[in-house]
C-alpha cells in the first residue's frame, strides 16, 4: 500500500507548536503597549496625588493666611514636624493627625507608631515600593526666597514673581526621606545647577506643582537657570516658557 499519513497525534502537536509560537510573538508584540498603558495610568494618578497635595496647600493656606513652613522647629531649634503631617487634615486624614503629637518630635516612638501607614497620596504610583517604604516621593522646596521657606512661609500675595512661574513642590524619586520626617530639598544648597534631586521615576522630566495650584512637568534638559529662577517667589527673573 502507499504511505501512511503522519500519526494524528504528530499533525496537533505540530498545530499546537505554531499555534503556541503564535501566541508567544502576539504577547511579545502587545507587552509594551500594555506596559506602557500601565505607566501611563500610574502617571496619571502622580499627577492626581499632586493635585490634592496643590490643593490641601491652598486650604491650609486660606486657614492660616500663609502655605506652611517645609519644617517646624521646637523654641530651641530642634526640627520637629514636617508640612506632609500638618496637611493630613486637608487630605481626609484628620484622625491620624488628631492622634499625632505636636509636642513631640516627628519621630518619637509614639509618633512614629501613629504614623506608621504613609498616606497614598504620598507615593508615586511608579515607585516600586509605594507606600510600603514609608519614604515621600515629594518634597517641598525650602531655604531662603522659596514659598514653604522653613523660617518665613509665603503668602500668596508675595510671589512676585507669579504664581504660574514659582515652583512649591517637586518629585524627588528614592528621596529617602521619611514621609513624616522633617526634611525637604534646600534651595541654597541643591537644585541651583540643574535638577540633581528633583528627579522621577517617569521619563522626561519631573512632576511639579505651581504656586497656582497646577501640575506640571519639568523636563530633566529645562535650563539651570530655568530652573533657578522657578524655585523662589522674588528673584525677579524671566521665567519664559518651560
Amino acid at each position: 500500500g502507499g504511505r501512511k499519513g503522519l500519526p494524528l497525534v504528530l499533525i496537533l502537536g505540530g498545530a499546537l507548536f505554531v499555534l503556541l509560537a503564535c501566541m508567544g510573538v502576539l504577547v511579545a508584540l502587545l507587552l509594551p503597549a500594555v506596559q506602557q498603558a500601565r505607566e501611563a495610568a500610574r502617571r496619571t494618578q502622580c499627577k492626581n496625588n499632586l493635585k490634592m497635595i496643590a490643593l490641601a496647600l491652598h486650604n491650609y493656606h486660606d486657614v492660616y493666611g500663609s502655605f506652611p513652613p517645609a519644617v517646624t522647629y521646637s523654641a530651641d531649634g530642634q526640627p520637629m514636624h514636617s508640612w506632609r503631617v500638618l496637611l493630613l487634615p486637608y487630605l481626609d486624614s484628620s484622625p491620624m493627625y488628631s492622634q499625632y503629637n505636636r509636642n513631640e518630635p516627628w519621630n518619637s516612638p509614639g509618633n512614629l507608631a501613629v504614623t506608621a501607614n504613609m498616606p497614598a497620596v504620598y507615593a508615586c504610583a511608579s515607585n516600586p515600593n509605594g507606600p510600603f517604604s514609608g519614604n515621600t516621593s515629594y518634597v517641598a522646596l525650602d531655604g531662603p526666597g522659596s514659598v514653604m521657606n522653613s523660617k518665613q512661609p509665603a503668602r500668596i500675595r508675595d510671589i512676585a514673581d507669579g504664581t504660574t512661574q514659582t515652583l512649591m513642590v517637586v518629585e524627588a524619586q528614592n528621596s529617602g526621606i521619611h514621609w513624616t520626617e522633617p526634611k525637604d530639598f534646600d534651595i541654597s544648597v541643591e537644585g541651583t545647577s540643574g535638577p540633581g534631586g528633583l528627579s522621577s521615576f517617569h521619563t522626561g522630566g519631573f512632576y511639579g506643582v505651581l504656586v497656582d495650584g497646577s501640575v506640571r512637568v519639568i523636563s530633566d534638559f529645562i535650563n539651570p537657570q530655568t530652573l533657578k529662577a522657578l524655585l523662589t517667589i522674588d528673584g525677579g527673573e524671566t521665567v519664559g516658557d518651560f
